[in-house]
């Protein structure tokens, strides 16, 4: 039986609660950079303790057919085993590593994935492009003082983020498909660099942000704020060479005269500029095209960086975890309200759920983390009955995988969908064996307690009833429920017998038994 890796779910700890620092711990798989960022949280401000960074550059791995490289992926695995030493003290609901564009594109991102979870001991969440802005637009507003609505842009590898937002709340949130490093592999694959490439990188990145240019203009901002690599490059360049009026701002004419030095350079081999790393000279002309583009886009004279990022932003959503303000029980209430859901039904449905989990989880080893889900999917369940009765546990699993769900990592969408698909009928043993094969143990469980919990309630009662004595093997899989006496079979029992069917055809062991 392959081990269960628990998502990494932080959950409210005594530290949280007495105000005691709390260590956390966050990796950031970029597409070009990956990142490590140990902090102690305390009095909702974080104070590091260890911060590293390397260039792997996983999106120059891809091949034309979408594959990474297994050299790409040994960088990868080589650099997370550089980290590993930094993570010896962190309990696993604090550390949280997430994967971005290289690992949403790649087709073979699950087997570099699997990999690193082997040597980490510790899931690893592969991200949307939307969630990363909103993760990073918390991160970038933690370390801004100032108050007002911002645009804050980050320029990644792969992919670019764009936020609109105010105080710790965004408005607007894209990922767009352009980054140093792709744009790299794309303008620049032979090192030439001329006017006529930058030029052609530039009208790129403007084409695909003409579909955001009017509706983010008609928002407005009040302070544009750039993040990560390729912005703080930028303005590092730009201070050394004494072309902005302060340190950390990057304006138009500067960035103009930046671009005429890149240009200067004529090959990526040959980048070397004041203030400017070695290790992200090549990359750097595609990040510069793709800044001159946001500023000719939005019509910016200036810009200013801000140190928080993705990482922070990961740190800071773990800490707000499974409290009020977690984003994900914000996000899921907003579904119901979307799709109408019977909110009756639902509470019901996840009494009972909390219910069965509190008798089974000592024997079946689920975590306090797990109940989570299994209350998530209790709640939202019968989403699919705003598109038909028919088949809707199917249509409620395909919105809960394909929607931007805020808060929600795309394994952890994965999840809740799947015990969305399996709470009724048959038991869909190859949407499950699609899943992690570390995921899948537990997540058979928590679907078998979902079906329990929806049948106990199938006649719609106004409050949740009892539920009927069930059992767990501890040594297994096996359920057994025992009914109470009755002369005449019950809605709950005929219920109850067709599930014993649907089990035994999954290869699950579940008994009933019916006292007469």
């Amino acid at each position: 039986m392959p081990k269960d890796i628990s998502l990494p779910i932080a959950a409210p700890t005594a530290e949280f609660e007495s105000g005691e620092p709390q260590r956390l711990a966050a990796i950031d798989l970029g597409s070009n950079s990956f990142h490590l960022l140990v902090a102690n949280y305390q009095n909702e401000r974080l104070q590091v303790v260890a911060r590293l960074g390397e260039k792997v550059q996983l999106a120059a791995g891809l091949d034309e057919n979408g594959y990474l490289s297994e050299a790409a992926m040994q960088r990868a695995l080589d650099c997370l085993g550089r980290f590993a030493p930094f993570l010896t003290d962190i309990e696993g609901p604090n550390l949280r590593v997430v994967g971005t564009n290289a690992l949403r594109d790649a087709h073979n991102s699950q087997t570099f994935i699997e990999r690193a979870e082997a040597q980490l001991g510790h899931a690893i969440e592969i991200i949307a492009g939307r969630e990363e802005a909103r993760l990073i637009y918390l991160g970038a507003a933690h370390a801004l003082a100032e108050s007002g609505r911002r645009l804050i842009v980050d320029i990644g590898g792969g992919s670019t983020e764009f936020i609109i937002g105010e105080a710790f709340e965004p408005k607007a949130l894209e990922s767009l498909r352009m980054g140093c490093v792709t744009f790299t592999g794309r303008f620049f694959a032979d090192g030439e660099l001329t006017e006529k490439r930058m030029r052609r990188a530039e009208l790129a990145a403007l084409s695909e942000l003409a579909n955001i240019q009017r509706p983010y203009q008609r928002l407005g901002w009040d302070d544009p704020v750039g993040s990560s690599g390729t912005i703080k490059a930028a303005a590092s360049v730009l201070h050394a060479y004494g072309d902005t009026p302060q340190e950390g701002v990057i304006t138009r004419s500067g960035l103009k005269k930046l671009r005429e030095r890149l240009l200067k350079c004529k090959h990526l081999e040959k980048v070397e500029l004041d203030g400017l790393k070695p290790d992200r000279a090549r990359v750097f002309p595609a990040g510069i095209a793709i800044l001159s583009a946001i500023f000719e886009a939005f019509d910016l004279h200036q810009m200013r960086f801000a140190d928080g990022a993705l990482r922070e932003g990961v740190l800071y959503d773990m800490a707000g975890r499974n409290s009020a303000e977690d984003t994900r029980s914000k996000t899921l209430d907003m579904l119901k309200r979307v799709y109408d859901v019977d909110t009756r039904q639902a509470e019901n449905v996840a009494e009972t759920a909390k219910h069965l989990f509190a008798v089974v989880k000592q024997p079946w080893g689920l975590t306090a983390e797990q109940g989570h889900y299994l209350s998530w999917a209790s709640h939202v369940h019968e989403i699919g009955l705003a598109i038909s009765h028919s088949q809707f546990h199917r249509h409620g699993a395909y919105l809960l995988e394909h929607s931007d769900l805020a808060g929600f990592s795309r394994p952890e969408q994965r999840l809740l969908a799947f015990l969305v698909r399996a709470h009724r009928r048959k038991f869909p043993l190859k949407e499950w064996q699609a899943l992690p094969a570390s995921q899948q143990p537990s997540a058979a469980k928590l679907a078998r307690l979902l079906r329990l919990a929806v049948l106990i309630n199938h006649s719609r009662p106004e409050g949740a009833p009892m539920p009927p004595k069930i059992a767990a093997d501890s040594n297994g899989d096996a359920l057994t429920i025992t009914l109470p006496p009755s002369d005449e079979p019950t809605l709950l029992s005929t219920d109850l017998e067709q599930e014993q069917a649907f089990m035994a055809n999954a290869g699950f062991a579940f008994n009933l038994n019916t006292p007469s």
